[in-house]
């Protein structure tokens, strides 16, 4: 049996429509005064930060909840830092790249439907952004209790645009989240700019391959 040609798109926010979330939580980590890794590195390794974490993308806990208590484990390792606007803190160098809406413009504008999937973080993520005019769907972990990388939030995603997972395509700069998408048949595209994944996009869904980029907006 033929395979279904790749007609949507799933895309991440944090890192593909905005800047590198791992540059902007280093750079946080460096206003600190001690290791820039440490942030990145309690979110990944410490049990008790990853505990939170997961608690606040999947809507079990809110923003405030999670800044109490991730301030409370960057003081255990040595960074005392004040709990109330940490999240936003910790995003602050991070801005959109107007040439990635571009791009996903290019996609709809070509008949090919888009669904953001997000594993949401801290308040004012998405300010800044009409996301009902960068997607068809939108997806958020908080809001329906699943995040990245769990099959489900994919599923999800691609019901809501009306397609099979083999007929879509996820944009991600995590492997892990595309690795998670790719368990009920979904291409991936792991995102390093937005000039590459316009190359890898552009034959597959009849868009240009080039733009002239444009300069991102804070």
């Amino acid at each position: 049996m033929a395979a279904k040609p790749r007609t949507a798109v799933l895309v991440d926010f944090g890192g593909v429509i905005t800047s590198s979330v791992l540059r902007a939580f280093t750079d946080f980590g460096a206003s600190l005064g001690g290791d820039p890794r440490l942030p990145l590195e309690l979110l990944g390794r410490d049990q008790r930060s990853r505990t939170l974490l997961a608690d606040h993308e999947c809507g079990r806990i809110d923003a405030e909840d999670f800044e109490r208590g991730f301030a409370e484990r960057l003081r255990v390792h040595g960074a005392d830092v004040p709990a109330e606007g940490l999240t936003a803190r910790m995003q602050a160098g991070m801005s959109i790249d107007q040439d990635m809406l571009a791009l996903l413009g290019d996609l709809r504008a070509a008949g090919h439907p888009v669904a953001l999937v997000s594993n949401s973080f801290g308040t004012g993520t998405y300010d800044g952004v009409d996301l009902a005019s960068v997607a068809d769907a939108v997806v958020i972990s908080a809001e329906v209790g699943i995040r990245k990388p769990s099959r489900r939030i994919y599923a999800i995603a691609c019901e809501r645009l009306g397609v099979d997972p083999e007929e879509a395509v996820m944009i991600d700069d995590l492997r892990q989240n595309l690795d998670g998408a790719a368990r009920i048949g979904i291409g991936g595209v792991l995102h390093t700019s937005a000039a590459d994944t316009r190359r890898q996009l552009a034959e597959r869904f009849g868009i240009t391959a080039d733009r002239r980029p444009q300069t991102a907006d804070r």
